[in-house]
């Protein structure tokens, strides 16, 4: 199975990001790929709650969203929106970082809300707090393809690996990690991070990224990461996307996830601890 993993500099102008975003898909499908994946904030990047209030909308409503479950029916293609800033109406006006599994009839098969929020500081110059912007979500989510079961996950949840080994035991053999990552913890963490989380758990992780520096009408600009990652169940990189937007395509064999697990069978070999 080929996948496309597709590498954004999404702005805060949701038309714009689709317009963008959209062209991308119609290429990963002209090469053959069958499963595409479009990073974290796909529709907008924004560090201005006001411009978030402004442009953003709920599911029902959201342009990016629409118009990509058509494309998916159009071109018979399975496609993961990495994530989409989404309206919830929620009285203390957070919104969702939302992650869509559309299907090859356009339909939603399966959706995830980001669990784990970003609140950190960097630096003197740099912080995060994700959780006064976004409400985290509270389940994990497996989905059913036609190449076997994934695990979907978003950015800071590589964090934290009893997700992913819990994925992993309920069946995941493709673990998706769409982010947005800084580029300070990118350069140190990023690969380390996914390789992990493949050698783990013996299934393929697939990171789409956003990139670069990213055109803000209101508020300051933000700075993210790049290189996409396809890792292989063996924790080997398969393709990395650099630093500048565009696609990457990867070649997946799920035999190659029974055959890791077969010669490290590391996940069936948690003990029981007892109390202190």
């Amino acid at each position: 199975m080929k996948a496309a993993l597709i590498q954004l500099c999404s702005s805060d102008d949701p038309a714009a990001n689709l317009a963008v975003t959209a062209a991308l898909v119609h290429r990963a499908a002209d090469a053959g790929a069958q499963l595409i994946l479009t990073p974290e904030v796909t529709n907008c990047v924004s560090a201005s709650r006001a411009r978030q209030q402004e442009v953003l909308t709920r599911e029902e409503d959201d342009i990016t969203l629409a118009a990509l479950c058509d494309l998916a029916a159009s071109r018979g293609i399975w496609l993961l929106i990495g994530s989409l800033c989404i309206k919830t109406g929620d009285a203390d006006g957070r919104f969702a970082n939302r992650s869509f599994l559309i299907g090859p009839d356009g339909g939603i098969k399966a959706r995830y809300d980001k669990i784990h929020m970003f609140d950190v500081t960097i630096s003197d110059t740099e912080s995060y707090r994700e959780s006064a912007g976004y409400r985290p979500g509270a389940q994990a989510v497996l989905a059913d393809t036609p190449w076997g079961r994934m695990g979907m996950t978003i950015c800071y949840d590589v964090r934290f690996p009893h997700l992913y080994r819990n994925l992993a035991q309920n069946g995941a053999g493709i673990l998706t990690v769409p982010s947005a990552f800084s580029p300070v913890t990118g350069a140190a963490h990023w690969h380390t991070l996914l390789r992990a989380r493949a050698i783990e758990t013996g299934a393929y992780v697939l990171a789409p990224a956003q990139t670069g520096t990213h055109a803000a009408s209101a508020g300051k600009p933000r700075q993210t990461f790049g290189h996409s990652l396809a890792v292989s169940p063996w924790g080997e990189v398969l393709a990395d996307g650099g630093t500048e937007p565009g696609v990457i395509y990867v070649d997946l064999d799920m035999n190659e996830v029974a055959q890791a697990r077969q010669r490290i069978p590391a996940m069936m070999h948690d003990p029981t601890f007892g109390g202190p």
